[in-house]
């Protein structure tokens, strides 16, 4: 009697005990499928912060560069010239950069501006953009085709640049580097920082800055005929200036054409020899690419090319992405970061010039011949210009 009791009070304990077990195992396994989900809530909530906090400082960038672009003032050397030709025109501040910052693991889920396995790889890593110092500079040379140089070669997903001429080394030196690397985009790693103001080219403390700021900088120069380079930089100021005398009266002394006004900023800035020689006190001619204007307009995914391969990138800038305006007389964009659809760069750019006397632009192929031949030596290339 006794033993069946122990034996059925022994059945009893094994069932509670079973029991027991089943319960502590139902909520284990709740609280983990619960404590799962909030991480993952709050995973999800601190990636759509990010997001936020990444547009709202792209939304910023945008409204600084539309500020700056509504008063602009003119360069250094405009102004001493004193020709009234305002600042060249800004380049649209890029609109994909953040975009593709958030696909590289801020946006998990979101569509992929790349899918190259580069940019693949990079989103898995879960790296975050950040803003750098410009490891390229497009120091000039005015109305040389600096605009077109830029548009083109951002058409490169491993470039990014700028929103507009920031004219750091040049007007704003003094408020320092930080403030330099806050005008510039967000990059993720493998992309190349880029900035370009053409006045830098001429300014004669520019070279020295750059080579404290960083060595090893790339520079990009674009360079054409010095005589066509003057009307048009002429051409862009009488634009903006109803009452602005003639060229052939600006660019001699005494209405004479037996004297070249060398103080006068359009002629000034086409000694190039001039200036490179400032430059190559300071950088190698191993850093510096010399770009044909000329060429840039004639034949755009030549001069491109030769640009990637200078930034050790690869050629994805190709003949594809442009096609010929006749009636502008100037390369166009079937795509661009800003515009998905075929445009140009602007009514400013293939601007009709006026009709300069023949013997005025004799006179200044003469003055700058010997100029011209003391560049060619400098650089090691020929442009053969008249």
């Amino acid at each position: 009697m006794y033993m069946s009791i122990w034996c059925h009070n022994l059945n009893l304990s094994s069932r509670s005990l079973a029991i027991a077990l089943v319960v502590c195992v139902t909520l284990v396994y709740f609280s983990y499928s619960f404590n799962a989900c909030l991480f993952a809530s709050i995973t999800r909530t601190l990636q759509q912060s990010n997001l936020r906090n990444l547009l709202t400082l792209q939304q910023q960038q945008r409204n600084e560069t539309d500020k700056s672009n509504s008063t602009p003032s003119p360069s250094p050397t405009e102004t001493a010239a004193g020709s009234g030709i305002g600042a060249a025109s800004s380049v649209p501040l890029f609109s994909v950069s953040i975009l593709n910052a958030t696909s590289a693991g801020l946006g998990h889920g979101m569509p992929s501006i790349d899918g190259a396995p580069k940019y693949q790889m990079l989103r898995q890593q879960g790296l975050r953009p950040s803003r750098h110092l410009p490891d390229t500079l497009i120091i000039g040379v005015k109305k040389s085709g600096t605009r077109a140089l830029l548009e083109f070669i951002r058409l490169h997903p491993d470039v990014r640049a700028a929103g507009s001429e920031v004219h750091f080394f040049d007007r704003h030196y003094q408020r320092g580097l930080r403030w330099y690397r806050h005008h510039m985009p967000y990059t993720i790693e493998g992309q190349i920082t880029m900035e370009k103001t053409p006045s830098y080219f001429v300014t004669k403390e520019v070279p020295q800055r750059v080579y404290h700021m960083n060595t090893a900088t790339k520079l990009l120069i674009v360079v054409r005929d010095p005589v066509t380079r003057a009307i048009s930089d002429y051409t862009q100021a009488a634009s903006k200036k109803a009452d602005m005398k003639r060229f052939e009266q600006l660019a001699f002394v005494n209405g004479s054409y037996s004297v070249v006004d060398t103080n006068w900023g359009p002629v000034k800035i086409g000694v190039y020899a001039r200036y490179l020689e400032r430059w190559l006190l300071y950088f190698p001619l191993s850093q510096l690419l010399f770009i044909s204007g000329e060429r840039l307009i004639m034949d755009p995914a030549y001069e491109i090319g030769r640009v990637q391969d200078f930034l050790g990138l690869k050629r994805v800038v190709t003949e594809k992405h442009f096609y010929f305006n006749a009636t502008k007389g100037f390369p166009c964009l079937f795509k661009s970061e800003a515009r998905s659809t075929p445009h140009c760069l602007g009514k400013t750019k293939g601007r009709n010039h006026p009709h300069i006397d023949v013997n005025a632009i004799e006179r200044l192929r003469e003055f700058y011949r010997p100029f011209n031949n003391k560049f060619y030596q400098l650089t090691g290339i020929n442009f053969a210009w008249p």
